[in-house]
């Protein structure tokens, strides 16, 4: 019995009797490899949500998630685009979309109703500036519909201009376009009369210019479709003309005779005897027709209004006097 106590306190005593230690099992590659798979896909994830969800830290970054949410067809191009634009009204001036002063289409306060309705009638516009002694002094605004009652009755005699004025309204050329826009809609006027630092006049806008950096350009009654003709008679003598209308084909729908030896197409004939690029609103008079732009960019002419001008041009002043 002793024996017995003294053999098992050896072999207690004995470490290389001892009972071998488990050691933890490694992972297999296998299981290792699907791990760090699982990480990576993680990241990824937390990556793509973080750039998705992120708000913009400028108005660059809130323009490329537009243009990136357009590519994931998320918003459709044409909402991108106004809401570009409407971007775009908030950093603009009105100075940068004004007509200018030398190209403002004017009514005189002494002129008679015959002298200034042709003008009127040529320029196809609503809204007149009305002026006095010079276009400094705006003194009010003449809307064309309400020239109707004394043109279909002819009476011309009993026709007062001071009593159909409407008041204008006077801004700076440094007013932004969306401060400008509330404006409008507050006082619901169409047009403003455009002052510089010393009080001239220096231009005109009409909410029609600062919808269109919002929504493009605003088609009127007289703009055609692309399937129709480059030419399109719009009556008394005048014709709505693509500017890249051939030369050939403008010469042989007007009887005209305008040489394509240097320019190819209409507003290219126009722009060269400009000698510039012009603005709308601009007029030139051309081998027996008289041009005016109806639009144009910075980069070329669009569309213009052509009416062949002769012997028979005051044939509408002549009706006016003798046929009331």
């Amino acid at each position: 019995m002793d024996f017995l106590c003294i053999q098992l306190i050896m072999n207690d005593d004995n470490p290389s009797s001892a009972a071998p230690e488990r050691r933890p099992r490694k992972k297999s590659s296998s299981s290792s490899v699907g791990a760090e798979q699982q990480d990576v896909q993680k990241s990824w994830l937390d990556r793509l949500s973080q750039a998705l969800l992120a708000e913009p830290k400028d108005r660059e970054d809130l323009i490329q998630l537009l243009r990136d949410s357009e590519q994931r067809d998320i918003l459709d191009g044409d909402a991108v685009a106004m809401i570009e634009g409407v971007l775009a009204v908030s950093e603009m001036q009105v100075r940068d979309v004004m007509i200018p002063r030398s190209q403002m289409v004017v009514v005189e306060r002494d002129d008679s109703m015959v002298e200034f309705l042709p003008t009127i009638i040529e320029s196809a516009h609503s809204r007149f500036p009305v002026i006095g002694d010079n276009r400094d002094e705006v003194i009010g605004i003449l809307l064309a519909k309400d020239l109707l009652p004394f043109a279909t009755a002819c009476d011309f005699d009993g026709f007062n201009i001071r009593e159909l004025l409407r008041p204008v309204l006077i801004i700076p050329e440094s007013k932004r376009l969306n401060v400008l826009l509330k404006e409008f809609r507050a006082s619901r006027n169409h047009m403003a009369i455009v002052v510089d630092e010393y009080g001239g006049v220096a231009g005109l806008v009409t909410i029609e210019d600062v919808l269109e950096q919002i929504v493009g350009e605003i088609e009127d009654e007289h703009d055609f479709d692309a399937e129709e003709s480059n030419i399109l008679d719009i009556g008394n003598g005048e014709y709505t003309v693509r500017a890249l209308t051939p030369v050939e084909d403008f010469n042989e729908e007007l009887t005209a005779s305008f040489s394509d030896e240097e320019f190819d197409t209409i507003g290219g004939v126009v722009m060269g005897a400009l000698g510039h690029l012009p603005k709308r609103d601009e007029t030139l008079e051309l081998e027996g027709f008289s041009f005016r732009v109806l639009r144009a960019d910075n980069r070329r002419i669009h569309l213009l209004r052509a009416r062949r001008i002769g012997p028979n041009e005051d044939a509408f002043e002549e009706l006016l006097t003798d046929g009331c």
